[in-house]
């Protein structure tokens, strides 16, 4: 007899939490239909702890993408103040992009905060990784984190996972706004380490070591990974083109772990479905629409 069904534990005196699809956002901001990972995507997530979504976005979205985030990056004071960000403008719509949506709805959001109007998880940060051979901006090699499976939750950089089910704490989206070839600067991973038993071997501080696992993609892919996961920069070599890539931050509604807000202004500014990516850090009455309960193992909308 086959089940693949987890078994959850909330605020329900250890009755199993079920989980419907409708209890999870189902479309994002701009009313596109959320995507949720397929079962072979969540399975190489889990075993990896990083997944490459290939050429996401439109030659469009890439090219308007990318002059603004230069804009940004080289010339902010052509801006307004609030415009001076990697979140603002065409960059917006890639905060709450419906991958993005569906693979937080799987590995990072809280069912209970999750509703048609709001989002069951948050956005902790945004920045650029702005590249280039001609001025000397490559990066350097710097390996950090990893064994996400046995550090304190407080942290943030954690992994959990039960037959079924996984949750990948502090979450890092990269968007590549430039090709990637293999082995020229595109971040390294050392696939299943948010999972590992073992302190790194010595071999994890040479760049070259076939430890590390790397990718190469076309412009306007999308990579994910736990920041459970060992990973570092390396120096960006690509001479025939600068990379351009965002860095957008995710993490549950209860936990913080950088100290960036996006400018009022622009939060303002954003349709409300998307300013629920940063609103207060707390679970108990922080669900959109209504307060959240579990009762009996099925979700109940109580209304604030």
């Amino acid at each position: 007899m086959s089940n693949n069904t987890p078994f959850i534990v909330d605020k329900n005196l250890g009755v199993n939490m079920t989980v419907e699809p409708e209890d999870l956002t189902q479309t994002n901001a701009d009313g596109e239909p959320v995507i949720a990972p397929t079962q072979e995507e969540k399975y190489l997530f889990d075993a990896r702890g990083w997944l490459l979504f290939p050429g996401v976005l439109s030659d469009d979205d890439i090219r308007d993408m990318r002059e603004y985030a230069l804009q940004v990056k080289h010339d902010p004071q052509s801006l307004p103040e609030h415009e001076q960000s990697y979140l603002s403008g065409p960059l917006q719509k890639l905060a709450d992009h419906p991958i993005v949506v569906g693979f937080m709805n799987e590995f990072v959001a809280h069912p209970h905060l999750a509703s048609p109007d709001g989002y069951g998880f948050r956005m902790e940060a945004s920045n650029i990784r702005f590249r280039s051979t001609r001025t000397g901006e490559v990066g350097k090699f710097s390996p950090h984190n990893g064994n996400g499976l046995f550090r304190f939750a407080i942290d943030s950089h954690h992994y959990q996972c039960i037959p079924g089910k996984a949750y990948s704490g502090l979450t890092r989206v990269v968007w590549e706004l430039a090709p990637v070839q293999k082995g020229k600067g595109g971040t390294l991973v050392v696939s299943g380490s948010h999972k590992a038993v073992y302190a790194a071997p010595e071999s994890i501080h040479d760049p070259n070591s076939p430890i590390w696992d790397t990718y190469e993609c076309p412009a306007g892919s999308l990579l994910i990974f736990t920041e459970a996961i060992t990973h570092s920069a390396t120096p960006w070599t690509d001479e025939t083109t600068d990379r351009v890539a965002i860095f957008n931050l995710y993490n549950t509604i209860g936990a913080k772990w950088s100290n960036w807000h996006p400018h009022p202004d622009l939060l303002a500014s954003m349709p409300p479905k998307r300013q629920s990516l940063f609103r207060d850090v707390r679970c108990a009455a922080n669900r959109i629409g209504g307060n959240g309960r579990y009762h009996g193992g099925n979700l109940k909308d109580i209304k604030a």
